[in-house]
């Protein structure tokens, strides 16, 4: 049986790809090749991962004559032309939960941020003003946040201690 070559083409942490390396797969990682680069390098891959830069498009999986599995690290498929893998018999996987503690982290640092006037003040401060009392912004300390959205976990309460 021949060595199973997976190539990575956008920016994924090598704590990610680890457990394809302990696995015994040939992991190349190669980040911003062209369209002719790209399509040469994965000319005997039998996988792609990407993330959102690069576009999985029919011409590449012509290319990628062994390619049998196209995974994307993170949400959505949207750069990947599910429909000519479908006919090419390539798997198309992603990874929809690959960032939910991130984004969800994201989320409380803008509502804090938003809720302390950061913007608002950064933009005076480099305006050349120094409005600290105009700035001062709402103390969260025992007040209880709801966040509601269209996520898979769509409701959260998320409560600051009391003093």
């Amino acid at each position: 049986m021949s060595e199973i070559k997976i190539f990575v083409a956008d920016d994924v942490k090598e704590s990610g790809l680890e457990p394809l390396r302990a696995a015994g797969f040939a992991v190349t990682k190669r980040t911003g090749l062209k369209a002719d680069d790209l399509s040469e390098a994965v000319r005997d891959c039998d996988g792609l991962i990407v993330r959102s830069e690069t576009k999985v498009t029919s011409a590449l999986m012509d290319a990628a004559g062994r390619l049998r599995a196209v995974g994307r690290a993170g949400v959505g498929v949207d750069n990947i032309d599910v429909a000519a893998a479908t006919v090419r018999g390539i798997v198309v996987m992603n990874a929809p939960d690959g960032n939910t503690i991130t984004t969800a982290e994201h989320t409380i640092a803008l509502l804090i941020a938003l809720a302390r006037r950061v913007p608002q003040a950064s933009a005076s401060l480099k305006a050349g003003h120094w409005e600290r009392k105009r700035f001062v912004g709402t103390e969260l300390q025992g007040k209880t946040l709801y966040v509601i959205g269209y996520f898979r976990r769509s409701v959260s309460l998320w409560r600051l201690p009391e003093k």
